[in-house]
């Protein structure tokens, strides 16, 4: 039996073009670990349900609330996606069970643990776990051959990407943000103010913000007067903006790689990205938010990728060679 767990909405949007794939196919059931809680209402598959106990330390309570689990001991094999902290957990108990596992976009680095932090780590770890590594690009197949991981290596690009197949962009006049990673949490305040002085300085341009849930970043969100705050948006709507808009301001992971495909160009709001074969051509990073002015105002000059190459990231078509590889293992 195989498993597939999430507990995000970024890690279902990646899984959900897999489990399309495997249904009827390969037997398999649903793990949901609960941390974005609402997610599971939109979700039309049977799941088995987990709850994290919050303790002194969130992390080390998702890590220990993932363990000892009764829902693990009937899987021969597990798929996990990503780098959080209940894709580590969840690797660690199947190992403990000898259940092989498999890691969906593996092989991603910045080789700085503490950017992204904790996700850096995360994925290290699971990587010495995992039997089968599902890579987006060859430089990840790289990085785990250079690391010299057990298991099998495969370059499948990323599924998020088999969303976006049938869509056509556009370009408005709307600048897209988001922000919401652990490491920007302090200085929120200072991006926020960034954001609201581009939009005073810029009134031919529409700046919208996509509210994020997290504390840290709802506390600051009275700065914004001249930046349109929305609230997060499901996926279909989420993409609908991303395609037509002019380009994009965020901390996302995923966010780089959906834009690129869609040919925007992206200001990443990071020190880091292990998204790196998109750099210089689709996204720029931007380290502080002093940077963001200069690095804006070349975007706003240029908003359109000046490159024939196709998005690094994948083709849309992941989760059938994922199909073709799993279907004779599993």
């Amino acid at each position: 039996m195989l498993g597939i767990a999430f507990g995000t909405r970024p890690e279902f949007l990646k899984l959900k073009p897999i489990i399309k794939k495997f249904e009827g196919n390969i037997p398999f059931k649903i793990i949901f670990t609960g941390q974005h809680e609402h997610l599971i209402d939109n979700v039309d598959y049977e799941v088995v349900r987990l709850q994290i106990t919050d303790g002194l330390n969130r992390l080390d309570s998702v890590v220990s609330s993932l363990m000892n689990l009764e829902c693990l001991d009937d899987l021969d094999f597990i798929m996990i996606q990503g780098d959080t902290t209940s894709v580590l957990a969840l690797a660690l108990a199947a190992f403990h069970r000898k259940i092989k596992v498999i890691h969906l976009e593996a092989g991603l680095r910045t080789y700085d643990f503490e950017n992204p932090y904790p996700e850096e780590m995360n994925r290290q770890l699971v990587s010495r776990i995992a039997d089968i590594h599902l890579c987006p690009t060859e430089l990840d197949k790289q990085h785990l051959l250079n690391e010299r991981v057990r298991g099998t290596i495969h370059v499948v690009g990323n599924t998020v990407l088999d969303n976006l197949i049938y869509l056509t962009p556009s370009y408005n006049n709307e600048v897209l943000i988001t922000m919401h990673r652990r490491e920007n949490h302090q200085i929120i305040p200072e991006w926020f103010d960034e954001f609201e002085s581009l939009a005073d300085a810029n009134p031919d341009l529409k700046f919208t913000l996509l509210s994020h849930p997290n504390p840290n970043v709802q506390s600051h969100i009275h700065r914004l007067k001249m930046v349109q705050v929305i609230p997060p948006l499901p996926h279909k709507e989420l993409i609908q903006k991303l395609k037509n808009c002019r380009f994009i301001i965020t901390d996302s992971g995923g966010l780089q790689e959906e834009s690129c495909f869609l040919n925007k160009k992206s200001i990443v709001c990071r020190h880091k990205t292990e998204r790196t074969a998109g750099v210089g051509i689709w996204s720029t990073l931007c380290p502080e938010p002093g940077d963001l002015k200069s690095i804006f105002n070349k975007i706003k000059a240029e908003p359109k990728p000046q490159s024939d190459l196709s998005c690094p990231y994948g083709d849309g078509k992941s989760s059938q060679k994922i199909y073709n590889i799993l279907s004779g293992v599993l």
